[in-house]
C-alpha cells in the first residue's frame, strides 16, 4: 500500500513538470512545489499535528514563489495535487499556511482561479 502512495507521488510529479515544461520563464516547477510539500501529505490526509518538517517545507515554498508567475504555477500545482492525490482533506489544505505561520497572496483551494494570483 505505500508503494502505491509513493509511486502516485512519482507520478504526478512527473506529470507537473510536463506541465510545466512550457512555462520554461518560471523558475519554480511543479516538481519542485509537490516534492517541497511532500512532509505534508500525512497531515493533509489524517490532520493531528503538523509535522515541523511540513512547515519548513511550507516557509520554504511560499519564499521561493516571489513572482506571480512563481505564485500562479505553485498555484496550478496545488489544484492539480486536489485532483492526482487521493484523501486529501480540503478543510485541512486551507488552514495549513496559517499553522506554519505564513500568509500567501491568494487562498489554497480546489475552486482558485491561478490566472488571478498576483
Amino acid at each position: 500500500m505505500a508503494n502505491s502512495g509513493v509511486m502516485k507521488l512519482v507520478c504526478l510529479v512527473l506529470a507537473c513538470m510536463v506541465v510545466a515544461a512550457p512555462d520554461a520563464v518560471d523558475a519554480l516547477t511543479c516538481g519542485q512545489v509537490v516534492s517541497k510539500l511532500a512532509p505534508c501529505l500525512t497531515y493533509l490526509r489524517r490532520g493531528g499535528s503538523v509535522p515541523v518538517t511540513c512547515c519548513i517545507a511550507v516557509r520554504s515554498l511560499n519564499a521561493a514563489a516571489k513572482t506571480t508567475p512563481e505564485r500562479r504555477t505553485t498555484c496550478g500545482c496545488l489544484k492539480n495535487a486536489y485532483k492526482s492525490v487521493r484523501g486529501i482533506n480540503v478543510a485541512i489544505v486551507g488552514g495549513l499556511p496559517g499553522k506554519c505561520g505564513v500568509n500567501p497572496p491568494y487562498k489554497i483551494s480546489p475552486s482558485i482561479d491561478c490566472s488571478k494570483v498576483r
